[in-house]
């Protein structure tokens, strides 16, 4: 696994949620980003993960008392695939991507299609 350090890490996805264009990022709604070191023991790969209720279906009473959608994203996994420092850059900005539009309520099955693998 490449060093990479955990400050270098939040500070890619920071730059990955920074290229996001704001009117996206003024659309998202109750969703808090987060890194964590790894992903959870069921699935040890996995470099992201939204957990929460997409936008495309929230109901008018979905508000009351919710808590934040969270989009948690994985270094050890993202360092385990990756050879460079520009490889971690992009693929935390894919997967950060990737997440945001499960907030947006958009499929697996579509970002393939959409090339977002």
């Amino acid at each position: 696994m490449m060093d990479f350090s955990r400050a270098d890490f939040e500070d890619a996805v920071s730059d990955a949620l920074d290229i996001v264009p704001p009117e996206l990022t003024a659309m998202m709604d109750n969703v808090v980003v987060l890194v964590e070191d790894d992903a959870p023991r069921d699935d040890p790969e996995l470099l992201g993960l939204y957990e929460g209720v997409p936008l495309t279906e929230r109901g008018l009473s979905w508000a009351a008392g919710s808590l934040p959608d969270r989009i948690t994203i994985f270094r050890n996994p993202t360092l385990a695939i990756c050879d460079s420092r520009d490889d971690v850059v992009e693929e935390v900005a894919v997967t950060v991507v990737h997440e945001i539009a499960h907030h947006f309520g958009i499929d697996d099955d579509r970002l393939h299609e959409l090339g977002w693998d």
